[in-house]
C-alpha cells in the first residue's frame, strides 16, 4: 500500500501527530469544563453573548438521537473508518492538501466525541452562545463544523468536475504527483 511508503509515511505519521495534538486539546477542554463548569452556573465570557455552561449530551448535533448510544458509537466509528481512508487514498500533490486538513480536523472531532461517548456514555458539551439560544457545544464539533464547511467550499468551488468525480470515487486510476 502506497500510504505506507516515504513521503506518504512521513505525511501520515505528521497526520497521526496532528490528530493526536487536537484529540488531546479536545478532551482537556472538556476535562476543564467537568471539573470548573459541573454542577455550577453558567460563567459568563462576553456577557450576554458567550458562556460556558456544562451539558452531559447524550444525543448527537442539536442532541438528535438522544440516548441511542449503541447506534451513534457504531454510526461515527463507520464515518471515521470512512474518512481515514478517503484520506489515505486522495491523490498526491499539494492540490489535495486542504482536503487532508478538513479531513483531519472531521476525523479528529468525530474521534473526540467518541472518546467521550464510549467512556462517559455522553458528550460533554460547554459552549454557548446566548443571543441566538444556540444549542451547546464543544470544541470537537468545532473542528467537524470547520472542517465540513471548507470542505463543503472546496468541493463546490475550487476542484474541477473531474477532481470532483476522482474524489468521490472508490479507486483512484493512478496517483498523480503533480497536481
Amino acid at each position: 500500500m502506497k500510504c505506507f511508503s516515504g513521503k506518504n509515511f512521513k505525511r501520515n505519521v505528521a497526520a497521526v501527530l496532528a490528530l493526536f495534538l487536537l484529540l488531546c486539546f479536545d478532551q482537556y477542554t472538556k476535562y476543564l469544563a467537568v471539573i470548573h463548569l459541573k454542577g455550577q452556573d453558567a460563567f459568563p465570557l462576553i456577557d450576554r453573548i458567550l458562556e460556558f455552561s456544562y451539558l452531559e449530551n447524550t444525543g448527537a448535533a442539536f442532541s438528535s438521537f438522544a440516548g441511542r448510544q449503541t447506534f451513534l458509537v457504531l454510526l461515527t466509528s463507520v464515518v471515521i473508518v470512512v474518512f481515514i481512508w478517503k484520506f489515505l487514498t486522495l491523490p498526491l500533490g499539494k492540490r489535495f492538501h486542504g482536503m487532508r486538513i478538513c479531513l483531519l480536523l472531521i476525523i479528529s472531532g468525530a474521534v473526540g466525541n467518541l472518546v467521550d461517548r464510549i467512556s462517559n456514555q455522553y458528550v460533554v458539551d460547554f459552549i454557548y452562545f446566548v443571543p441566538i439560544d444556540f444549542p451547546k457545544f464543544n470544541v470537537a464539533d468545532i473542528y467537524i463544523t470547520i472542517g465540513v464547511a471548507v470542505l463543503g467550499v472546496m468541493l463546490f468551488f475550487y476542484y474541477s468536475d473531474e477532481e470532483f468525480e476522482t474524489l468521490l470515487s472508490i479507486h483512484h486510476k493512478a496517483d498523480r504527483t503533480d497536481v
